[in-house]
């Protein structure tokens, strides 16, 4: 009997559970074991995060990990110590091991404001440096707010990647939504900072967005590479000497990956496992694949990649299982709207090579999705997606959208021009 280890039942452990119980249960040959790991029951909606400070109850993003996981799914709640890919076992934190013939990492990422100095204890203290990455964040935020009525208030990334890279985008669209129907808004200064040139990585979504920033007064500190936060001072303190004064900080810590990667010497600087970014196989055991936020690709952390990439990945498993080529190549494919606040939102759709498009998704000319441009419908998809997630996706349901990026119906915009191929 051979053993399948899933660690981590976040979006992408989960999907591969079900995907791959089915797909090993239609195989012929030996049965196999799967075995899902995760240090607690508490599977989280993480998209939530961005709307507990607004107006989604907190309760709303919990639900029971087991829940969704299918019939013939071991699951085992305690954390990760250690993988051993040379004996094959892991290591759990209770002391007991647990032994593998193929191992899939899930663990997502997290975030660590302890990498940067008089952040983590600013966050700890819960007065004027909030974040919303977390539950327990998000919830805290939404007082912090309903309190705030006038002053300096950052919206800061400190450092890339992070998950879903543009929910700081989206949070600052919709703080300035917030007080705008409040009245209060001219009361409040609003800047979005951040580590890199732009408002977002790619350049057509960068400028697309930085338009919007200003059209909705709020202030743009880009390149700014941030060495500390001073939160009984109000400052954010960059490494070039600027610093930006704050009466309320919404922050973004790094993200980094798990602690049992980078004590198992299985993760890069930041603790993300290297991978094939097209097969997702481990670039030094073959026996290991590593699927949604734990992976080192060059595409976007979030939860349509972890979709898109774990479909994908089922295929190259029962291949690499039999010792045959792998037969699906991962594009990158990344799918993501962007809350703009006023009931609309952008939605863009982008890969490894090809910039975020204009056009219509999922279908050609019909849509209904509009990409690049803000609309209506965009939105109400985008709070659909809850129900999406936990009713189809998370089974392993097939959702009618491709996998791979089409180009059917897309055309560049008007200041796109080719990526770098990475």
């Amino acid at each position: 009997m051979s053993k399948l280890l899933i660690l981590g039942a976040g979006t992408a452990g989960t999907m591969a559970a079900n995907l791959m119980r089915k797909a090993l249960d239609d195989r012929p040959g030996d049965p196999w074991t799967i075995t899902v790991v995760d240090q607690n029951t508490e599977h989280h909606y993480q998209p939530g995060y961005l709307f507990v400070p607004f107006w989604m109850e907190p309760e709303r993003v919990v639900k029971d990990r087991r829940d969704f996981l299918p019939d013939g799914v071991d699951f085992v709640e305690t954390a990760v110590s250690r993988v051993d890919p040379e004996a094959r076992t892991v290591e759990l934190a209770d002391g007991s091991e647990l032994v593998y013939d193929w191992l899939i990492i899930a663990s997502g990422t997290r975030p660590d404001p302890s990498l940067v100095t008089g952040m983590a204890e600013a966050l700890s203290a819960r007065t004027n440096v909030h974040e919303f990455y977390t539950l327990e964040g998000a919830t805290a935020l939404k007082q912090a707010l309903e309190s705030f009525e006038s002053g300096r208030l950052l919206v800061h990334i400190s450092e890339m990647p992070i998950k879903c890279p543009v929910a700081p985008l989206e949070f600052a669209f919709l703080v300035e939504d917030h007080y705008r129907r409040k009245g209060i808004r001219h009361k409040i200064d609003i800047t979005y900072v951040t580590p890199l040139d732009g408002a977002f990585t790619k350049p057509v979504a960068s400028a697309e967005l930085g338009g919007l920033l200003k059209d909705r007064s709020i202030r743009l500190a880009a390149d700014f590479a941030v060495e500390s936060v001073d939160g009984a001072a109000g400052r954010l303190i960059g490494y070039d000497g600027r610093e930006l004064p704050f009466d309320l900080l919404v922050t973004v810590p790094p993200n980094v990956g798990q602690q049992f990667i980078i004590d198992s010497g299985l993760g890069n600087d930041a603790g993300f496992v290297p991978v094939d970014k097209h097969t997702l196989r481990s670039v030094e055991h073959e026996r290991i694949f590593v699927l949604g936020d734990a992976s080192d690709i060059p595409t976007s952390k979030a939860g349509s990649v972890a979709h898109f990439a774990t479909e994908q990945f089922v295929d190259n498993f029962l291949a690499a299982i039999d010792g045959l080529p792998l037969p699906n190549s991962f594009d990158g494919h990344a799918n993501c709207f962007v809350e703009s606040g006023r009931g609309q939102a952008l939605l863009l759709d982008f890969n490894y090579d090809t910039e975020p498009l204009t056009g219509t998704f999922p279908l050609p000319a019909v849509g209904p999705m509009r990409l690049l441009a803000r609309s209506r419908i965009n939105h109400l998809g985008k709070l659909a997606f809850e129900q999406i997630y936990w009713k189809l996706l998370l089974p392993g349901h097939k959702l009618p959208v491709p996998n791979a990026m089409s180009m059917s119906g897309k055309r560049p915009a008007a200041n796109a021009r080719p990526l770098q191929k990475v």
